[in-house]
């Protein structure tokens, strides 16, 4: 039974309470703009259940419109490339603000787009933010490419910094939010991805992708707050 109590009515709520407060939450969130997202997802004819499971329960920033694009049977750089040709190409999904780029393999937290796209409205210095997740077995690294410290370009994967925005030369693309704006930038070479092996090196089409966008000043970073799991679809074991 609850206490006794002498009600006053005064029923404004709690955000109400504190205008400046809120009002800041929300230019932080930028939810009262426009946040429109295409996702694309490269895959093969199967997802394993728990990934499905993960997509379903994504939220999107409310009141805007969300394009789901299944690029099926595609070597990995190519889908990403000739997806964003056709998102550039379309009259109306050309505009949107957002592409999240998710894979196959990748489980993503339920909140993680909201998080991802409040990290680039806070800093429009970056056009990239990813979740944190590492590569298969048991010696994986976390996809936090490059020290941006060193003056050298490298790749070298560098230690997570808990629940923080660690900037880094390169992201992965498992689950990540692009601002759409990069890639209407005719000074980046296209493809725009493209997995690389030959005398000139051997690169995957994320990091090759990064080797070109920043020489013309684009910047990514990873958030270590969220949690990314990545799948072996054959077992089901989560890295």
């Amino acid at each position: 039974m609850s206490e006794p109590q002498l009600i006053v009515q005064d029923f404004g709520g709690i955000n109400n309470g504190d205008l400046d407060a809120t009002g800041a939450r929300l230019i932080r969130g930028g939810s009262w703009k426009r946040q429109r997202c295409v996702m694309v997802i490269p895959a093969d004819e199967m997802m394993h259940s728990k990934v499905a499971l993960a997509m379903c329960n994504l939220i999107f920033p409310p009141n805007n419109g969300v394009v789901r694009i299944l690029a099926q049977g595609m070597e990995v750089g190519h889908a990403y490339s000739a997806a964003i040709e056709q998102i550039l190409a379309h009259p109306q999904l050309r505009d949107f603000e957002f592409l999240v780029t998710l894979e196959h393999d990748n489980l993503a937290p339920s909140d993680g787009i909201l998080k991802l796209i409040e990290d680039l409205e806070s800093h429009p210095e970056l056009s990239v933010v990813s979740g944190l997740y590492f590569t298969k077995g048991e010696n994986g690294c976390a996809q936090i490419w490059g020290d941006v410290s060193d003056p050298i370009v490298n790749f070298r994967p560098q230690i997570p910094k808990p629940e923080s925005l660690q900037e880094c030369v390169g992201t992965g693309m498992g689950f990540a939010v692009w601002r759409m704006s990069m890639f209407k930038d005719e000074r980046i070479e296209k493809p725009w991805f493209k997995t690389e092996k030959g005398a000139n090196g051997v690169a995957t089409q994320d990091l090759s992708f990064w080797t070109k966008a920043r020489k013309w000043g684009y910047r990514c970073a990873v958030d270590t707050r969220v949690k990314v799991g990545h799948i072996d679809t054959a077992t089901g074991f989560v890295w």
